[in-house]
């Protein structure tokens, strides 16, 4: 039996997944890991050279393909990167737990590295069928409002649990396989970065899932998904044998989210007296640098743009996710010659000269 790790990212990802990749297979080299991606190579590239850290490839065309047909490209349409890289998780699962040796199913984000053993994932997994981390393990301090807003409050508002990490148990008509299908039927239909509608994207969802199945253990473990957003309350140092530990416990992995300014500015502001940690951060920053992929320009997405090369502003996805005529009238909307890019340049909703980048994921304002 296996156990499979997975991660969904994009090509512009890739530096950070070459890096998680590569640390998970140093310390599990005897798990399947796979690359689970939602783009398309850039031009002059191909996929078995840029995803060559990854034991398989698993598309969004293999993952929906057969189930939504011709839809999806107006599906793929109705999402921004993030959210479309998200949705696809949970199909991804329910797909890697079909397969007949599975017995764990692991999801790593792309942007996390892995520095010590994981076997405590497997472990917990031998009794529950379903392995959640929590955003935050302790209350922060009353008299702390800057703490309690910056997490507890922004846990109340994104979610409870951090979904960069999320592991099942594969038992025939098990809980792990029920999530699994939940989940993936939810974000199929509902991954959408929608605050007002109570939605960011897969992690809310999460929030439900001690009420909605059993067999579910909350890994309370200070060394796993560290982030900006739990530092306040985890104390990273250096041992005498160069081990990095948490709280004294070992540094399992690091969540490296928004690598730019907006988690410079949030790893400063709760590691001001833990120098230790903007070490940390400085190796990965240096080794997403080496891990840079060659041919995959910045910020690429092939799903970001119409196929005239005009960037897809969010605006517009949503106006087109919103709006049922307008997914009936023009069923792929990438393709300028199916007429909705002209539809948008006539009523005014989208100038033909417009040419935006696309925008950074990376400084997304939470995990």
């Amino acid at each position: 039996m296996t156990v499979y790790a997975f991660s969904s990212f994009t090509y512009s990802y890739l530096d950070r997944a070459r890096i998680l990749a590569r640390s998970l297979h140093r310390q599990h080299a005897d798990w399947h890991l796979c690359a689970v991606v939602t783009d398309m190579p850039p031009e002059g590239t191909l996929q078995t050279d840029l995803l060559n850290d990854f034991d398989s490839v698993l598309t969004v065309e293999d993952l929906l393909r057969e189930e939504m047909g011709e839809r999806l490209h107006s599906w793929l349409f109705c999402h921004n990167i993030v959210e479309a890289c998200t949705a696809v998780k949970g199909r991804a699962m329910a797909h890697l737990l079909d397969r007949p040796d599975a017995e764990k199913v692991l999801f790593f984000d792309p942007d996390i590295a892995v520095f010590d053993n994981l076997s405590l994932l497997t472990d917990a997994l031998d009794t529950a069928e379903i392995l959640l981390t929590p955003h935050q393990l302790d209350p922060e301090p009353r008299e702390n409002a800057v703490a309690i807003g910056d997490n507890e409050i922004a846990s109340l508002k994104w979610g409870a649990y951090n979904l960069g990490f999320v592991g099942v148990r594969n038992a025939p008509d098990g809980e792990g396989r029920r999530f699994a299908k939940w989940w993936g039927d939810r974000l199929l239909d509902w991954c959408q970065d929608n605050l007002p509608k109570g939605l960011f994207t897969d992690q809310k969802w999460c929030d439900l899932v001690p009420s909605f199945f059993d067999d579910v253990h909350v890994l309370r473990d200070p060394g796993c998904n560290v982030a900006s957003w739990n530092l306040s309350q985890r104390r990273l140092a250096f041992s005498d044998a160069g081990e990095i530990t948490i709280n004294g416990a070992p540094l399992r992995f690091f969540h490296f989210t928004k690598l730019g300014p907006v988690g410079d500015q949030m790893t400063r502001r709760y590691a001001h007296d833990n120098p230790e940690v903007l070490e940390v951060w400085a190796w990965y920053k240096r080794a997403v640098a080496e891990a840079r992929p060659v041919g995959v320009p910045d910020r690429y997405w092939h799903y970001g743009s119409f196929s005239n090369g005009c960037n897809i502003p969010d605006s517009i996805r949503h106006l087109y996710r919103d709006r049922a005529d307008l997914r009936a009238a023009f069923r792929d909307p990438f393709d300028v010659h199916d007429g909705f890019f002209n539809w948008l340049v006539a009523e005014g909703l989208l100038p033909a000269d417009v040419r935006q980048p696309a925008s950074d994921p990376s400084n997304e304002v939470r995990p």
